[in-house]
């Protein structure tokens, strides 16, 4: 038992020292390969944004990926990709819709789901350590893939709630900024017209299914209509 012990808090300081890593290194690329967002209608919606939750200074950089994305780092720096900001120069996706992005984004580092998902990878490890030795046991080697995959498909669980509950805040502070709810829906369906070939099971995903979301967005609204209007 003592062993077990030490192996389960071995795999907890393993898991924080890896994610502390990766950390490490997102923030690197970003600073290597981040730079000022110069375009003015996509800066006035990120203001508007920033005013909404006291951060007048509020500003988003352009990180150079050909993936169409948004991001945000632990401190509360916000990034959108270059090839978001191309297809809005293009006039495929409106300053609305990157504004729904921003905002998803501003959800993640307000509900603190870095620190959250840190917590969730230290535990995920140990369990996964854990559950390997004692399947182990029983299934010889085999044990150890089926720990990490029951491990796998708990993180894309926790990753899906996380999404939802940044999808939350972000209706809120589009609603509140003025820009209603209606660009977040939209960009999401164009987010999802943009990642051709075939989707993993909604169960093994790290974000939801689009229609998912898009009944949360809409659901969330109807609810926030019904209570405003009974006050």
């Amino acid at each position: 038992m003592a062993g077990l012990i030490a192996l389960i808090l071995a795999a907890v300081a393993i898991g924080l020292v890896q994610w502390r890593v990766s950390l490490w290194r997102m923030e690197k690329m970003f600073d290597e390969k981040g730079r000022p967002l110069d375009d003015p209608a996509l800066n006035e919606m990120v203001r508007r944004l920033g005013a909404c939750v006291d951060l007048p200074e509020l500003k988003a950089e352009v990180l150079d990926m050909p993936v169409v994305n948004g991001l945000a780092t632990p401190d509360g720096r916000i990034f959108v990709t270059s090839a978001l900001v191309d297809k809005h120069r293009f006039g495929i996706i409106r300053a609305e819709e990157i504004a729904s992005v921003v905002a998803h984004e501003l959800g993640h580092v307000a509900l603190g789901h870095h620190t959250r998902r840190m917590i969730d990878w230290s535990g995920q490890n140990a369990a996964r350590m854990a559950l390997g030795l004692i399947l182990n046991r029983f299934l010889p080697i085999i044990g150890f893939y089926i720990a990490n995959f029951l491990a796998g498909l708990f993180m894309a669980r926790l990753s899906r709630r996380d999404e939802f509950e940044a999808d939350r805040y972000a209706t809120a502070l589009m609603l509140k900024a003025g820009l209603g709810h209606a660009p977040q829906v939209s960009m999401f369906r164009k987010l999802d017209r943009m990642m051709p070939g075939p989707k993993p099971a909604a169960w093994m995903a790290s974000h939801p299914p689009t229609e998912e979301r898009v009944a949360a967005i809409e659901a969330n609204v109807a609810a926030w209509e019904a209570t405003a209007a009974q006050g």
